[in-house]
């Protein structure tokens, strides 16, 4: 039996066998992914040049695409390389940074959805008092409770699991996740599955139960809006926030809220393909680029960049 010392390196081994198969995967990822990072940078872009967006909303817009990015970046190109490189392996210290990072930004984006949702409420159920409520200064301290949270949240069980001996170099996942982790773990695991359980369900049910109690409040007070037009509008924007919310918790839900780690691990992934790679890319695209400002800076900064190009020329 081997230990952690001997065990340098894992051998990701949750790949197609057939290379068509690997390079269609490729073929979509790439740019799946290189769309995900490029509208999120936009967001960034557009949010720290222009005056109109430098406000409450659209910082904590700005920082769901900055955590987007680094969300996707942290398992996507390691899978790139991997469906087509020979070589499948990753070293003991990336694999738990990997797994250490995967959870701390995954926290933050449950804290971080939870603000956009009262966020909203406060914007629509109490228009008046927006400005007052979510001053500069509040937004500050529930953006940075979000990465400070979550930083501190996963440190625990992070080290944990880099303590624990390694009988196994083959993790029957395409990254570091928690689960096909612990079972290649020479050791009973039982209290480290524990602890991920009872973070993961504090996290998200919490995270859940205060996002859907605002929605709830928004819907109603839409339902009180006379105008038929304002509701087709209000109900189109929580419709697609909605959609975006329940894919996140679903998925999560079903992979880390549950006592046993290493039940159904062929459903983990494809549940993690939704969590790093879906999520990411509809993010920018239903909370920004459909947004009225969102759109209407873009345009005149495209049409300031045509104007710059066509004067060079």
């Amino acid at each position: 039996m081997g230990n952690r010392s001997t065990v340098t390196e894992f051998t990701l081994i949750a790949f197609p066998a057939l290379l068509e198969l690997r390079i269609f995967l490729f073929v979509v990822l790439l740019p799946t992914y290189t769309l995900t990072v490029t509208g999120n940078i936009i967001i960034i872009f557009l949010t720290w040049t222009n005056n109109r967006l430098q406000t409450p909303m659209y910082i904590i817009l700005s920082n769901l695409s900055c955590l987007d990015i680094l969300y996707t970046t942290v398992v996507t190109p390691k899978l790139l390389a991997c469906l087509l490189g020979e070589k499948k392996t990753i070293p003991f210290v990336g694999c738990i940074t990997q797994t250490y990072f995967y959870f701390f930004l995954g926290t933050v984006e449950f804290i971080l959805l939870a603000v956009m949702s009262f966020d909203h409420y406060v914007a629509i159920c109490n228009p008046l008092g927006y400005t007052i409520i979510m001053n500069s200064r509040v937004c500050l301290l529930l953006v940075l409770g979000c990465w400070v949270g979550a930083f501190l949240s996963v440190l625990v069980p992070t080290i944990g699991v880099t303590g624990l001996p390694y009988c196994k170099k083959e993790i029957n996942h395409f990254f570091c996740d928690i689960a096909p982790l612990l079972q290649v773990a020479c050791v009973d695991t039982y209290l480290i599955e524990q602890i991920n359980f009872l973070l993961s369900a504090l996290v998200i049910l919490s995270s859940l139960t205060f996002t859907t109690g605002s929605y709830t409040y928004i819907i109603s007070t839409i339902l009180c809006i006379p105008s038929a037009q304002g509701h087709r509008k209000a109900f189109s924007t929580c419709a697609s926030h909605i959609t975006v919310v329940s894919i996140a918790y679903e998925s999560n839900i079903f992979v880390y809220v549950r006592p046993n780690q290493n039940y159904s691990l062929d459903f983990d992934k494809v549940a993690a393909v939704l969590i790093t790679v879906v999520t990411p890319l509809l993010n920018p695209f239903i909370y920004s680029l459909r947004n009225g400002k969102v759109k209407e800076v873009l345009r005149e900064t495209m049409n300031r960049v045509m104007s710059l190009i066509l004067r060079k020329t």
